[in-house]
């Protein structure tokens, strides 16, 4: 199976949140997955991503891939 870690949005029409899971790179976005990592907020200033770093190192190492979004939200919070 392969494994992707991504965003999934939830929230009102307008103010958007989104879970950070991992989850069946075949199953839609807002669809069921394996395990929630994080959440990140764009609504605060500044935005806020919290995740869950040792799930998030136990996903990679089994294979898992990041998604472009995800990718870019984790480079913005590493500067």
């Amino acid at each position: 199976m392969a494994v992707t870690l991504r965003l999934m949005r939830f929230g009102k029409k307008g103010e958007a949140l989104y879970r950070i899971v991992a989850l069946d790179k075949r199953k839609k976005r807002d669809g069921e997955y394996l395990e929630k990592i994080g959440t990140y907020n764009p609504q605060t200033q500044p935005q806020t991503i919290e995740i869950n770093q040792e799930k998030f190192d136990s996903w990679i190492k089994k294979g898992a891939e990041v998604s472009e979004g995800l990718q870019r939200l984790l480079k913005k919070k590493r500067k």
